[in-house]
């Protein structure tokens, strides 16, 4: 069973894509001590709903992962009100973003780990939503900072407990993802987010069984594809995730963006020229991320 914000839904109902890491509703534009960025905020309900039922409509989007955390402007009411209008299934999530945004930075790993499960157990913003992943946590520079590790090591402690997976973000991809494996946590049940081009990064998170996650938007089409392929052609396709990774208004097909959409009309079409087969595309944008959202199920 899936946990979306419109109740639990059996992981054999999807039978369409999955968009593994968007962002639905956000406002970062409050972080302490980087600079400040009109843009960066997301808070239009019609503006979503249009593009995921479009999307449903012509693509086939059957379910998308909203990593929209704690220090992300996160609004679990808003994610129920859109999927319920867009018809499109939406898991959300629970976790401490990076330091410039973290609601909690100076707490302690064990109120980090109370805070996530009395979340997880209780339910998100004062409603009825209850997260199915726990994410998106990393960090913002070029590794973890004190108060990003222990937000990683309370998530690992979660998702040990309650066996929901882990996204990440951030440069430091290998760091961010030892931390996570340090405390026990089985790799298969992390999406490590890949900003990155390097592809023997990538396949040594693919080898340590965790899955790579590429952005469209947060790798660049032109990096997220040559990141698939690579993985692809070296036997590592069941450790692929690709969405898009939209989490500003201006980033929406409204304002002149390529929105939810650019994955279909960019990235999934190129891998088609290249020479991956139907059932590979089926793998990666269906099978893969359903097997890591079920990787701790009983």
């Amino acid at each position: 069973m899936l946990r979306t914000v419109t109740g639990p839904i059996r992981a054999a109902s999807v039978d369409g894509a999955v968009l593994p890491h968007e962002h639905l509703r956000t406002d970062m534009r409050w972080a302490v001590g980087i600079e400040s960025d009109p843009y960066r905020w997301l808070d239009e309900e019609h503006t979503v709903i249009d593009e995921l039922r479009d999307l449903r409509l012509s693509d086939g989007l059957n379910l998308l992962i909203d990593l929209t955390c704690l220090g992300m402007g996160r609004d679990a009411a808003a994610l129920a009100r859109v999927a319920a209008a867009s018809r499109v299934p939406v898991i959300a999530s629970t976790g401490v973003f990076s330091e410039p945004f973290s609601p909690a930075r100076d707490a302690d790993v064990p109120t980090l780990t109370r805070l996530l499960m009395d979340e997880i157990s209780n339910g998100l913003d004062g409603t009825g939503v209850f997260p199915g992943v726990i994410g998106e946590v990393g960090c913002w520079g070029a590794e973890p900072t004190p108060a990003e590790e222990r937000a990683l090591i309370a998530a690992a402690h979660a998702s040990v407990a309650t066996r929901l997976p882990v996204a990440t973000h951030g440069r430091d991809s290998l760091g961010v993802l030892e931390i996570l494996l340090a405390q026990g946590l089985p790799a298969a049940r992390v999406g490590v987010g890949y900003a990155g081009s390097d592809l023997p990064v990538a396949r040594k998170i693919a080898e340590s069984g965790a899955y790579v996650s590429v952005t469209a938007l947060g790798n660049g089409v032109d990096a997220a594809v040559r990141v698939a392929l690579g993985l692809i052609e070296e036997g590592h396709a069941e450790r692929l995730l690709v969405s898009t990774g939209t989490s500003r208004v201006a980033q929406t097909g409204r304002y002149g963006g390529p929105g939810y959409a650019h994955v279909f009309q960019a990235v999934l079409p190129r891998l088609r020229e290249a020479g991956v087969d139907e059932d590979t595309i089926r793998l990666v944008t269906r099978d893969n991320p359903l097997r890591w959202l079920t990787a701790g199920a009983a």
